[in-house]
């Protein structure tokens, strides 16, 4: 599904809409969301109603929308075109849940910003809380992705995570072979109670400390490396082999890992998970999600952990 707005016309999102469609011979719905109308508002032509209003609106937008289609139009691609009105994220999120889509691809925000980042309020909504994959494309976008950097996290005895890493590092090197993306995969990492190890309050000496980094290092290295070839050996012809990713196995906090990294190698899409706790409404994100999404330049594909708990309903 794909949401159009004032951002979408002439999109590098428009176009690769359609493409992903006819690559997976999937269907495509367009769909366009007006703001509603509340039925007491004071309107300042008595002979106008709010219902008058909305139709107004309504038709208008489904032209514009009938046009925005005609324009991208190709063969063997089903496109529906679909209005709704009311809350933006929640009517996306419903028909999300209505008809299963297995993806969302929005332009970022027009004007977000003016708030000093990417994404703006529905879009922020989308990523905590639509139960699919959202791809918010920013507005530098460009008609070809030459780098993608694929996050993966380390949580051992943890199915869900491990089911999530498996869904980026499928969703990036998928897109890496379309796009003809160079692809690379990071991997932050901290040794627990370092702080502690060297505040001279254990029995550890520096150098002691100083072999548990290299020893944890050498360890996340193998965990990664195993990780993409276990992918590899799974995905068939579509294996991350065939796009030769890059590996980067790096110490430090996510938070500042990944964001600097995007921004050293100045990749075009991030993909990542929204790690959250699941199964508790109200609680959509993950701390380290939102603080990257929160720091980041470029466009990004969000993936949601298993058993995620929709906090919207039909």
């Amino acid at each position: 599904m794909l949401i159009a707005d004032e951002g979408t016309e002439n999109s590098a999102a428009l176009s690769r809409a359609v493409a992903l469609a006819r690559n997976n011979q999937a269907r495509l719905t367009v769909c366009a969301v007006i703001d509603a109308i509340a039925g007491d508002v004071q309107m300042a032509i008595t002979a106008i109603t709010p219902a008058d209003l909305k139709d107004i609106a309504a038709t208008e937008k489904r032209v514009w929308l009938d046009q925005l289609i005609e324009s991208v139009a190709a063969e063997g691609v089903l496109i529906e075109a679909k209005i709704f009105v009311g809350k933006p994220f929640i009517e996306i999120i419903r028909q999300v849940l209505k008809e299963d889509h297995d993806l969302v691809i929005k332009c970022a925000e027009a004007d977000a910003g003016l708030t000093g980042l990417l994404f703006g309020s529905t879009d922020m909504h989308l990523l905590r809380k639509c139960p699919c994959p959202v791809w918010i494309a920013g507005p530098e976008e460009q008609d070809k992705y030459r780098r993608i950097l694929a996050a993966v996290d380390q949580s051992p005895g943890d199915q869900a995570a491990d089911v999530l890493n498996r869904q980026i590092l499928e969703m990036s090197s998928s897109l890496a072979l379309t796009e003809s993306s160079g692809l690379h995969i990071v991997h932050a990492w901290c040794l627990a109670g370092e702080d502690i190890f060297r505040s001279g309050r254990t029995i550890f000496s520096d150098d002691e400390v100083d072999a548990m980094l290299k020893m944890e290092a050498h360890a996340r290295r193998l965990w990664l490396e195993k990780l993409v070839k276990a992918y590899g050996a799974n995905a068939g012809k579509d294996a991350v082999d065939y796009v030769d990713p890059q590996l980067h196995v790096i110490k430090g906090d996510a938070k500042r890992v990944i964001p600097t990294i995007a921004k050293d190698l100045d990749v075009d899409l991030i993909v990542m998970g929204t790690v959250a706790r699941t199964g508790i409404p109200g609680f959509f994100m993950g701390n380290t999600a939102e603080s990257i999404l929160n720091q980041i330049e470029c466009s990004v594909l969000t993936v949601k952990p298993p058993g995620f708990v929709c906090p919207v309903g039909l």
